[in-house]
């Protein structure tokens, strides 16, 4: 594809933002904008037209299938017949940056090549040993609440700074420091490392810092309102005094503040870097008027955010729906009536639709109906494929050759297949070891001077031993990664292990064989398969080809984009989720939020919410949400009792100028909140209550939405 060719498929602000190469620019793009074809023909062209090398050019995004479609592009834009990764730039997540840089020179602040990445389940086992040691029941205390506080504390130092300290947070302060010298003996580095010690090394050693920042002349960074605090610092490093750093987001898809993101970042942009030159793409090319007009309405209730006018040339088609059930069973059952009834008709693919809702929770009521109607679906967002029992025990093999100090790996496969080595055998053996600080290696190959350990648990440990040695002769001897994964099936008889004769055992085996396939794709390059299978998200895997229905979760949904979209549990409580109801700004969150899910329809869009709702075991009555309140006097709104296609449904929607029944409360009355349970008001400000409640302790709530009733 020639230069102006490819220019040429630009409207006149993506082909600014493509020519502008003069310093630092920031790129807001609006939802379904076209922010990736921007990017890639932004990359496409200065490879082309620059006669920049690509190892000079450093592309972020914040997925692994976000790069690979970024690559799938660039390759096509160029005119090359595959991807051809040595002609690609430095590109992928910032994890993923951090991983190839820290491999290279790590070894300056005392981190081999060949570490480890503890993904989450890893972060957990190891909380769990340490709570074990210091004899702490992980029931008190829950261990993903602390590997949760221990992010923080690493992504934001000053986290504990000016509050009293809860209980949990106390114990997460002590635990850190074992952690921490725990990571280094495993030789390993969790994800927040791969960032924070990327930032300590390039402050440390001015000579790396600049090698750096002279290779990455031009720097592009994509989803930048979801970066925090360490992304940002590492970003400032790595800008070198040309300044020819792109910058592409949208504060108002900003919906990642739980895992450190700071929307205020892109906001801030301009004064970061003075010369900033700011480009706004506002044509929308992906919804239909009438859903861009609801999503624009809604963001427009939020105060903090940049200033935008959406548009699209889509002008028409159908309305946004607005449907209310008596019951999440009622809610998925008719959902599922609609689709089967559109497929049925040819008017949708199964894979055109997608249900979107706010907690994992609320899938279990659609799975159902799902089932019942005998419809295809899929769930982004359940286990995971590398955090399946079967991959982690083979991946646990892998680490170990590569990471022989990976003590958690080597935990989890000591007696897998089983080799007779009980909790009591192999608490010997790690006392064995820590006594005569020996390796992994080492007191394996020293275990027969040990007199604690039992004839049979001897015999497993030596047999494990062999194993791994056998193993690592395999691996020196240049097999590719699936063969090597081949053997090691192989000689451990895996899949025999797994064949119990069951339909899950059976399932096992065909997820072993998917690892197979998998590996396949990374030749010889171990390090980029064990990074890439270490970093994998949710979506990463998901298949959107496949002829399914989707079901995720609203944050699994960001960057992609259905026909139809069903978006449920619009009630107060659920959606805004009940921790944002008393913040302001953790409820503007939750409006972005709904923005997002909005927006990931191109024809249709159907919001619903029920009379009741069972969920988390308690059955709620809860208020309509706030979100379509906002939203239902639209022209864009469908209120007409019948839906297209001749599906009919239960209809009742409060007009938003009705208001709800608000009881004559007084300070001291005794009331009940479904979620919150009973309280006092202690305070009345207009229609703000301050209540104490028994178990939740003093919040302050609107009355005039609050599900509050006295008792």
């Amino acid at each position: 594809m020639s230069i102006n060719n490819l220019l040429d498929e630009l409207n006149d602000q993506q082909r600014q933002a493509v020519l502008y190469n003069d310093g630092p620019l920031l790129i807001l793009a609006g939802a379904g904008s076209g922010k990736t074809k921007t990017l890639t023909h932004k990359i496409a062209y200065i490879l082309n037209q620059k006669n920049i090398d690509q190892k000079n050019i450093l592309a972020v995004t914040f997925t692994n299938k976000a790069a690979t479609e970024m690559r799938q592009r660039i390759s096509f834009l160029l005119n090359q017949n595959s991807i051809n990764r040595s002609f690609m730039p430095y590109m992928g997540t910032f994890h993923g940056i951090g991983v190839k840089i820290l491999r290279q020179d790590g070894y300056l602040i005392g981190y081999d090549k060949n570490f480890i990445i503890f993904d989450e389940s890893d972060r957990l086992s190891l909380v769990k040993r340490l709570l074990k040691q210091k004899q702490i029941d992980d029931k008190s205390f829950k261990p993903s609440a602390i590997t949760t506080l221990i992010s923080n504390l690493k992504n934001d130092p000053a986290f504990f700074e000016e509050k009293s300290l809860s209980k949990i947070e106390e114990l997460t302060q002590e635990i850190l420091p074992d952690y921490e010298r725990s990571l280094k003996e495993a030789g390993a580095l969790d994800f927040d490392d791969l960032i924070l010690k990327l930032v300590d090394l390039l402050v440390q050693n001015d000579s790396i810092r600049d090698k750096w920042r002279q290779q990455f002349q031009y720097i592009l960074i994509d989803e930048y309102q979801d970066t925090n605090l360490a992304q940002y610092n590492l970003i400032q490093l790595l800008v070198n005094d040309q300044q020819q750093i792109t910058v592409v987001g949208d504060d108002w898809q900003s919906i990642y503040s739980w895992r450190g993101a700071n929307y205020k970042n892109i906001l801030k942009f301009e004064k970061d870097f003075k010369s900033a030159k700011v480009i706004k793409l506002e044509q929308n090319y992906r919804s239909t008027s009438h859903i861009l007009n609801v999503a624009n309405h809604l963001i427009h209730h939020n105060v903090d955010r940049s200033d935008k006018n959406l548009w699209t040339n889509l002008v028409g088609g159908l309305k946004v729906k607005v449907m209310q059930l008596n019951n999440e069973v009622s809610e998925a059952d008719m959902i599922v009536r609609i689709i089967k009834d559109m497929v049925n008709k040819s008017v949708y693919k199964l894979s055109d639709c997608a249900i979107l809702y706010r907690t994992n929770a609320q899938s279990r009521a659609l799975e159902e109906a799902f089932l019942r109607y005998g419809l295809p679906y899929q769930i982004v967002g359940g286990q995971k494929f590398y955090d399946r029992q079967e991959i982690k025990d083979i991946l646990a093999y892998v680490r170990l050759i590569f990471q022989p100090n990976d003590f958690i790996s080597f935990e989890r496969i000591i007696n897998i297949p089983v080799r007779g080595i009980g909790k009591k055998s192999l608490a010997n053996f790690f006392e064995f070891k820590d006594f005569n600080q020996f390796s992994l290696e080492e007191a394996l190959a020293n275990l027969t001077n040990f007199n604690k350990i039992t004839k049979k648990a001897l015999s497993g440990f030596q047999g494990f031993h062999q194993k791994l040695v056998e193993l690592k002769s395999l691996k020196d001897s240049g097999l590719s990664v699936k063969d090597f994964i081949d053997q090691i099936i192989k000689k451990l008889d895996y899949l025999n292990y797994l064949d119990d004769g069951s339909l899950k055992g059976q399932s096992k085996i065909e997820n072993v064989q998917e690892l197979l396939s998998v590996a396949e794709n990374y030749g010889h390059d171990f390090d980029l398969f064990l990074e890439e299978v270490s970093l994998m998200s949710d979506i990463d895997r998901a298949d959107l080809s496949v002829d399914q229905v989707t079901l995720m979760t609203i944050h699994a949904a960001k960057g992609l984009e259905f026909n139809l979209v069903f978006l449920v549990g619009l009630e107060e409580s659920i959606f805004p989720h009940s921790r944002a109801l008393n913040s302001a700004q953790e409820l503007e969150e939750e409006r972005r939020l709904c923005y997002v899910a909005m927006t990931r329809a191109r024809q249709q869009l159907v919001l619903t919410y029920t009379t009741s709702r069972n969920i988390y075991g308690t059955l709620s009555h809860n208020l309509i949400s706030r979100f379509i309140k906002e939203i239902v006097d639209l022209e864009d709104v469908d209120k007409d009792a019948s839906f297209d296609h001749q599906v009919t449904y239960s209809y009742q929607i409060p007009n938003s100028q009705d208001s709800f029944v608000i009881e004559d409360f007084e300070i001291g009355d005794q009331i009940f909140h479904p979620i919150f349970k009973e309280g006092q008001i202690i305070d009345l400000s207009d229609n703000l209550a301050a209540i104490k409640f028994k178990l939740a302790g003093v919040k302050t709530l609107d009355i005039s939405l609050a599900p509050l009733k006295k008792i």
